[in-house]
Parts: C-alpha cells; structure tokens; sequence
C-alpha cells in the first residue's frame, strides 16, 4: 500500500508541476506578446530574429537593449555604447553584432575612423592580453608596475 500511496503521490505532484509550468508558459506568452507590440512600437515592426529568442527571456532582452544599450539616458552615450559594442563583437566574432553596430554606431555619428579605431583598440587588447597571460606574468608585479605609471607625470 505504501508503494501505491508513493505513486499516487508523485503522480499528483507531477500534475500540480505540470499545470504550474503550464502557467508560467501562458505568462511568458503574455509578456512575450506585449514586448513584442512594444517593439513594433519603437521600432515600426519586430524583426525575425526577435522571436528566436525564447518567450521567457524576451522582455528582459528587450528591456536591457532598451534601457541600456539604446537610452540616452546613462553615463555613456549611445556611440560610445555601440563602438564599444562593434569592438567587442569583432573580437567574440559575431558577423550579425559587426554588422547591426557598424550601423548602429554610423547612426549615431560614430566617423569611420571612430569605428576603425574602437576595432584597433579591441585588437591591441585582445594581443596584449594574450602576451601578459600566454606568459603567465606575475599580477602582482603587473598591478605595482601600472600603478606606478599611472601616477607618474
């Protein structure tokens, strides 16, 4: 009888699981479908590659891009935001970031010397940074080292 209740159980926990993610997809649909119209809002439609992400992260994507990557509103300044973007991008490489923030960055007044500088800086990072850690240089040394060139006039 123990067995039987044990089942029982587990089956009625399994029914209980199943209609609570059962809700939490109808609530990732119904956040989903309201980022969506938000978007086409801003933007005038929602482009394809919006809904491959998954419904349950969508709003939040969309919020970070919105407030972040796209405001005006912080520290930096949406070029600064997509030169730092494009750099980082060639670097990941990702083709579809090199190719949205070249544009996103012409769009907001980045010169093409501002792009292909951002580009440079994130190649002399990225060989740099292989040198200091390919031959495993002392941190220590390095923090004493730039600390004391940074405070040197």
């Amino acid at each position: 009888m123990t067995r039987h209740f044990a089942i029982a159980a587990a089956a009625a926990a399994f029914m209980v699981a199943a209609g609570q993610a059962r809700a939490e997809d109808a609530n990732a649909n119904a956040a989903a479908e309201a980022t969506y119209k938000e978007i086409e809002q801003a933007i005038g439609f929602v482009p394809e590659f919006v809904k491959a992400f998954p419904k349950a992260s969508i709003a939040g994507t969309w919020q970070q891009e919105r407030d972040l990557e796209l405001s005006d509103k912080t520290a930096l300044t949406p070029k600064v935001k997509a030169l730092i973007s494009l750099a980082v991008a060639a670097q990941i490489p990702c083709q579809y970031c090199i190719y949205a923030d070249t544009l996103s960055a012409r769009g907001f007044g980045a010169s093409e010397e501002e792009i292909k500088e951002a580009v440079a800086m994130a190649a002399l990072t990225r060989s740099t940074s292989t040198v200091l850690n390919g031959m495993q240089v002392d941190m220590t040394t390095f923090r004493k080292e730039t600390d004391r060139m940074m405070t040197q006039k």
